[in-house]
């Protein structure tokens, strides 16, 4: 049932990331250790005082893509956790993703040597620098101006809907690079290599797609709300 039907904080948690395993990263990023038994999603939430609604919201949106929240349901949530959660999400996808796919596309290159294999490094570090720049942005500009307008005060200096106009696409390259991989590769590449970067780009892509969709479908709303509220 738990597929049918968005979650419920009396569910255990280990049944939702077994139901749904994209989500196994979600809980650290939400400041969640992972080692929660046969707790319910409340009772975890709880002890690392993280709110559950504010949980629940997260992974419902992540998980069903077709969902969108009203803005009643934001406005209901306490959204103290939306910045710090996307900092960690940012965190994760350079510290570890980016790297992991690096490293693969290293060992391929070395047995590819020559041009081909410069082609693949050379692209994947102008999207690496793509995507730090796009995060860099974000935490310059965005989330800033989201902490001023949730203490109250009134800040000029940025507005959503630049955010809006400026949003770019930074998983639309990801299959670029399969495609180049797919297009290029010659037979005799170690497969496990090819297999493991392969799959991590089809995660890497996935997440930044459900990593958008928390900025669209929840981090947009609330600052246009409280744009309107504030700075009228």
């Amino acid at each position: 049932m738990m597929k049918s039907r968005l979650f419920s904080s009396e569910s255990r948690l280990s049944d939702l990331i077994t139901a749904h395993p994209s989500l196994l990263t979600l809980p650290s990023r939400l400041g969640i250790a992972l080692g929660f038994g046969d707790r319910s999603i409340a009772d975890v939430c709880e002890s690392s005082g993280v709110d559950t609604t504010f949980f629940l919201l997260i992974c419902n949106v992540y998980t069903f893509n077709n969902y969108v929240p009203s803005t009643a349901t934001i406005l209901g949530t306490d959204m103290t956790g939306l910045v710090p959660y996307l900092e960690r999400s940012h965190k994760y996808y350079v510290d570890k993703r980016l790297p992991h796919i690096e490293c693969h596309l290293d060992a391929i290159a070395q047995q590819l040597g020559g041009r081909i294999g410069h082609v693949f490094i050379n692209f994947f570090k102008q999207y690496k620098s793509e995507v730090e720049a796009h995060f860099q942005h974000e935490e310059h500009d965005v989330f800033p101006h989201i902490r001023a307008l949730m203490d109250g005060k009134k800040d000029v200096t940025y507005g959503i809907d630049e955010f809006l106009h400026t949003h770019s696409d930074i998983e639309g390259k990801l299959d670029d690079l399969l495609n180049i991989l797919f297009k290029y590769l010659p037979p005799q590449v170690d497969d496990d290599n090819v297999l493991d970067v392969v799959y991590d780009i089809l995660r890497l892509s996935e997440d930044l797609k459900k990593h958008t969709l928390i900025e669209e479908k929840i981090m947009v709303p609330l600052v246009k709300h409280l744009e309107h509220a504030i700075l009228r």
